[in-house]
């Protein structure tokens, strides 16, 4: 499931030296709209990313979005096991080898995607039918310290963004396996047709830098003939399985004010009617009470009869008991100690423990510690170093001719890549002697 106006554009760069996950970074972006009275406009788009963000990232925003809306009762909050999420998003299955890779993947992730804040002065608001100024992040998150903890990932929706999603004609569904099968550059043309079709059978007649650039997320710095084949090799992607038919392609122009004309028409992949939904999409809570001990009938039960918001912290209090004091805890068994609480918790006459706030608060701060001592890494990469680095020199460079802060860092970052790929080590210690 996509956000519509966010499929307008990309949220980062392709070029994975750009968007590198281990550096700060500031997308800069825009797209058209046509205001009330019928004029087009130009909206500007900043995407700050301070740990980086990469296109394969949005296969778990747009993954966890659609999961959370397709749960019975969908809330901002969304409760569940790692293990559910790639599941439910074809990630692992049954055969695949778990090793860890995946679930690790899934955090880094969750992480990156946790610090962006995304503002744009030309947003549809679907919920008040208008263009406004917002601004907001994408998620909170809270994970167990121990990577091998039973307990359920929790994942806050930002309310502003949540709001949009969940309005009607604020998102758009859109085909998985398809989208799985797809490179990035693809990924990002499938949605933005994907909100297109629906309602029309041709394409906005696009231009190729617009297209390239903007929604794809190719280097601007791409030469024209570049770029068109890239664009092509997408085209062509999604050709293949029928979402485009007929693609135009012509010049427009002469000399420097040559462009190309992209139009698109819609292909078979959208000529019947599809209901998008995850087949056979199971509440996490059952996985959860699985893992406590329940059978199926008692976890149909206690889905039917209570609340879940009630089961997701009687859960989460069960399996912490379980990981702290170990099964002896329990006079009888965990699901018994579950199925009592939760009975008397839906009656209002029983409330959660105070060990289990007082863990909770013991996570929340060595979370925050965790943060402080990354924000302060990041804030002195150079510290107790004997020489700075490279993209600190260059940064420092660039502030000094006048660039401001984020383009600075963008600059410094995509010129010290360059220089680490392409010349020696003793090279690279001449370059930053030169500019010292």
């Amino acid at each position: 499931m996509g956000q519509l106006s966010l499929v307008e554009h990309a949220l980062c760069p392709l070029e994975s030296r750009v968007a590198s996950v281990n550096r700060s970074a500031v997308h800069l972006s825009s797209h058209q709209f046509t205001d009330k009275t019928g004029k087009r406009r130009t909206s500007r788009v900043r995407i700050s990313s301070p740990l980086g963000l990469t296109p394969t990232d949005e296969f778990y925003l747009w993954g966890l979005l659609a999961l959370t809306c397709s749960q019975p009762e969908p809330s901002p909050e969304f409760c569940a096991t790692p293990h559910y999420c790639l599941r439910q998003l074809q990630v692992i299955d049954q055969h695949s080898k778990r090793g860890g890779r995946q679930y690790r993947q899934f955090a880094e992730s969750l992480a990156r995607l946790a610090a962006v804040n995304y503002q744009n002065d030309g947003f549809y608001d679907p919920v008040r039918r208008e263009h406004r100024r917002i601004s907001f992040g994408f998620l909170s998150y809270s994970l167990p310290l121990d990577d091998d903890s039973s307990r359920a990932w929790r994942i806050v929706w930002n309310k502003v963004f949540f709001e949009m999603v969940q309005a009607f004609g604020g998102h758009l569904w859109f085909d998985l396996n398809v989208y799985r099968q797809l490179d990035p550059a693809s990924r990002r043309l499938f949605l933005l047709l994907s909100k297109v079709f629906r309602r029309k059978q041709h394409s906005p007649r696009f231009d190729l830098q617009e297209l390239g650039v903007q929604v794809m997320g190719f280097a601007p710095t791409l030469a024209r003939r570049d770029l068109k084949i890239k664009v092509r090799r997408a085209i062509a992607r999604l050709e293949e399985h029928s979402i485009v038919s007929e693609p135009v392609i012509q010049a427009a122009g002469k000399g420097r004010n040559a462009t190309t004309i992209i139009q698109l028409t819609r292909g078979a992949h959208y000529k019947t009617e599809r209901r998008y939904a995850l087949p056979h999409v199971e509440s996490p809570l059952s996985e959860l009470m699985k893992t406590i001990g329940l059978d199926l009938r008692a976890i149909r039960r206690c889905l039917r009869e209570y609340s879940h918001t009630v089961l997701q912290q009687w859960i989460d209090i069960t399996l912490a008991a379980r990981e702290r004091h170990g099964e002896s805890f329990f006079r009888r068994s965990a699901a018994a100690y579950f199925i009592d609480n939760v009975q008397h918790a839906a009656k209002g006459t029983r409330t959660p423990p105070d060990w289990w706030h007082d863990l909770q608060r013991q996570e929340r701060q060595a979370k925050s510690a965790a943060g402080r001592k990354t924000k302060k890494q990041s804030k002195c990469p150079d510290e107790g170093n004997a020489a700075p680095s490279l993209s600190n020199v260059l940064y420092q460079q660039f502030r000094d001719l006048g660039q401001s802060e984020d383009l600075a860092r963008i600059n410094a970052e995509r010129f010290a890549a360059t220089c680490e790929q392409a010349a020696s080590p003793e090279s690279q210690a001449a370059i930053l002697q030169l500019l010292k």
